[in-house]
């Protein structure tokens, strides 16, 4: 009873049922593409997983018609990053944040071209949609790079105060920093790949990955995702 209330808490934020749904979506992906690829027998049940995906990608699409507002408010608050000490953060985290901001109306109009809202070329406002979340994404893969190399080095030469007792607590601060950072490393990696594998043809290893091969790599971030979004919140009950 207290999962079941836990999830339904969950779904009651637009974050909470975006993660549930594109979790669901990359898990029908990879069971519906080793269905079809692996299984004959069971083709047809992979067919309509592969369908079920599909739909749920396009839902998500549809819900993100609303997030530019959220996303402005955002870009707009961090702005230069005045707050931010470390300057490549800094700089990174400005030019992600331009990316993001930019995805939206890109990928805005690439639907209203496939609902035949706008008649424009579609595949183009997809490909710069793709191209501005994969640089995105490829700027998160550098930010966390820094960061996890930058704590690494804190733990390896500490401050004297570091080390006390009273300051113990620090370097568990520190550790969990770390882990956060791994594993946000490791899902924009996945996300990257699959970026790259939407791109048009002759683009690295674009269009060359079998449907549960993105399936997979969408899962494992997805979960990633939800896993830090659990301890996130974990965190959050157990602060006085």
């Amino acid at each position: 009873m207290v999962a079941l209330s836990d999830l339904a808490s969950a779904l009651e934020s637009y974050r909470g049922r975006d993660r549930l749904i594109r979790t669901l979506g990359y898990c029908c992906q990879l069971v519906g593409g080793v269905l079809v690829e692996q299984c004959p027998a069971r083709s047809e049940v992979g067919t309509r997983l592969l369908a079920l995906s599909s739909q749920l990608s396009h839902c998500r699409v549809v819900l993100r018609l609303f997030d530019d507002a959220a996303m402005f408010v955002y870009t707009k608050q961090y702005g230069l990053g005045a707050e931010e000490e470390d300057v490549f953060v800094r700089c990174v985290s400005i030019l992600s944040n331009l990316a993001d901001q930019l995805y939206y109306p890109c990928e805005h109009v690439a639907w209203a071209a496939d609902a035949k809202i706008l008649h424009v070329d579609s595949a183009r406002w997809w490909t710069l949609s793709t191209t501005l979340w994969g640089l995105s994404l490829l700027l998160g893969v550098a930010r966390s790079l820094w960061m996890v190399l930058k704590l690494r080095h804190r733990l390896r030469n500490p401050p004297e105060a570091f080390t006390s007792r009273l300051t113990r607590g620090k370097r568990r601060t520190v550790e969990t920093q770390i882990c956060s950072e791994v594993l946000t490393l490791l899902s924009n990696l996945a996300d990257l790949a699959n970026a790259v594998h939407w791109l048009p043809p002759g683009v690295l290893w674009a269009g060359r990955f079998p449907q549960w091969l993105v399936g997979l790599l969408g899962t494992l971030s997805s979960l990633l995702s939800v896993y830090q979004a659990v301890q996130a919140g974990g965190q959050a009950n157990a602060t006085p």
